[in-house]
């Protein structure tokens, strides 16, 4: 049994391109991150997977990633699932600032923190740990137990989103996390044993 799992970070999006934090807001790709889904869709291709099931969030950029992947791998068609839960993390009152004038405001310190702390969310926003509250039960009841039934599962969806994922898959921990980054438009392609550990773990990064 394959037990096939893959994650993809959306491509750029408008709001990475102009440095802004994003969370729950709701910009759509730009043309480096449309390229980045279908290269994405083509490196897949080229591997000759194919999916029975795709999850992806709430959230335009997640979802026309999605879309463009599926179109490179011909199954446009793809059933899919789309929830709040696969959402990026909240950044609150963040949201829309650009991320040298937060500096600025906070202090270089104080915003690496509420970036890539685990457990300490910006004012009014999501911590990562907060974001793993909603992800990983998500994954557990929904994702989950199709890989482990032989489904070929392929997930789209945001850096912290699947961090929170990766936190588990990988083995890291709230003091190790912070060090992990997650490219946008890059597949991450996990094949599961039978207790739901990893067996294998390929990173698919552009040549």
């Amino acid at each position: 049994m394959e037990r096939l799992l893959v994650l993809v970070r959306h491509g750029q999006s408008d709001w990475n391109l102009k440095n802004l934090f994003t969370g729950w807001k709701d910009p759509d790709l730009t043309e480096q991150g449309i390229r980045e889904a279908r290269a994405a869709g083509r490196r897949l291709k080229e591997l000759g997977l194919t999916f029975d099931v795709a999850f992806t969030s709430d959230l335009t950029r997640a979802q026309h990633t999605l879309k463009l992947i599926l179109e490179e791998i011909g199954q446009a068609g793809l059933p899919t699932l789309k929830d709040q839960a696969l959402n990026e993390r909240d950044y609150g009152d963040l949201s829309g600032l650009n991320k040298d004038d937060a500096r600025a405001r906070w202090g270089e310190e104080q915003v690496h923190v509420w970036r890539r702390s685990y457990d300490i969310a910006p004012p009014g926003g999501e911590s990562l740990k907060d974001t793993a509250a909603r992800v990983l039960p998500y994954y557990i009841q929904h994702i989950l137990p199709r890989v482990m039934r032989g489904e070929r599962v392929l997930v789209a969806a945001h850096g912290n989103s699947l961090r929170a994922l990766a936190m588990v898959l990988d083995g890291l921990t709230p003091e190790t996390i912070p060090t992990l980054e997650l490219a946008t438009g890059v597949p991450l392609v996990y094949r599961l044993k039978a207790d739901t550990t990893v067996e294998t773990k390929r990173v698919l990064a552009a040549a």
